[in-house]
């Protein structure tokens, strides 16, 4: 019997089916960092995780090393890959950033239209119903919409791509202040008025009310970074 021959075309149809695994893998290991099921300084072992996710190590090990050139995780040699933790420098510097670029980022802000500030409320709503049921990995995922959904606004949008990545190496010790029902009131409460600062077209209140929703945040995550305490 003749050998078949593989058509030109057979080859790449394989690429996008390993791509969309290694991007579903990807989707996975980021979510068990950001619910916390992962912690800071954890290390992830290629074989435990394949098991998991039933997949083999290869797109194990391509996700991985995409969240270290994301900043999620971290490589050492002869260790393996791990969560990324930040030393309280890093933890700090990573604050400022936050500030400096958020604060460029709100001051270029238009006023929005209806149908945007429609949208980025009912993103505050949505955050709220996730807060009333306790299910913390949804408040995370859609706080980061609520955000991402105002500084989208701005037309910097290279400075907002700068504040996605430094957002990305604080994720691990997002799953921490959420836990404390006091914090996420005041989170709610923030939002609320942010909402209507954008809506009033005043910036300068909305730079006002992020700094202070972001002081909140940092002072519970810095708690984690304390001498003494287990991370």
């Amino acid at each position: 019997m003749p050998s078949r021959k593989t058509s030109p075309t057979a080859a790449p149809t394989a690429a996008p089916a390993a791509g969309q695994v290694v991007a579903r893998v990807v989707d996975e290991i980021t979510q068990m960092i950001v619910s916390g099921e992962l912690l800071p300084g954890q290390q992830i072992r290629q074989e435990h995780m394949a098991a998991a996710l039933g997949v083999s190590r290869l797109p194990v090990r391509e996700a991985l090393r995409q969240l270290a050139a994301d900043g999620l995780v971290v490589h050492e040699q002869h260790v393996g890959f791990a969560v990324t933790r930040l030393s309280r420098s890093e933890f700090d510097q990573v604050y400022l950033m936050r500030r400096l670029l958020e604060t460029e980022v709100i001051r270029s802000l238009p006023r929005p239209g209806t149908d945007e500030l429609d949208h980025i409320a009912a993103l505050a709503e949505e955050v709220e119903r996730a807060a009333a049921e306790t299910d913390l990995p949804r408040m995370r995922v859609l706080n980061t919409r609520f955000h991402f959904a105002i500084f989208d606004l701005s037309e910097l949008n290279l400075v907002v791509g700068q504040i996605k990545r430094v957002w990305t190496w604080a994720l691990p010790y997002h799953a921490v202040y959420l836990h404390d029902e006091a914090g996420r009131a005041r989170i709610l409460a923030e939002h609320r008025e942010m909402v209507a600062a954008l809506g009033a077209g005043d910036v300068e209140r909305l730079v006002e009310l992020m700094d202070t929703h972001r002081a909140g945040s940092a002072d519970q995550l810095s708690l984690m970074l304390a001498p003494g305490v287990p991370r």
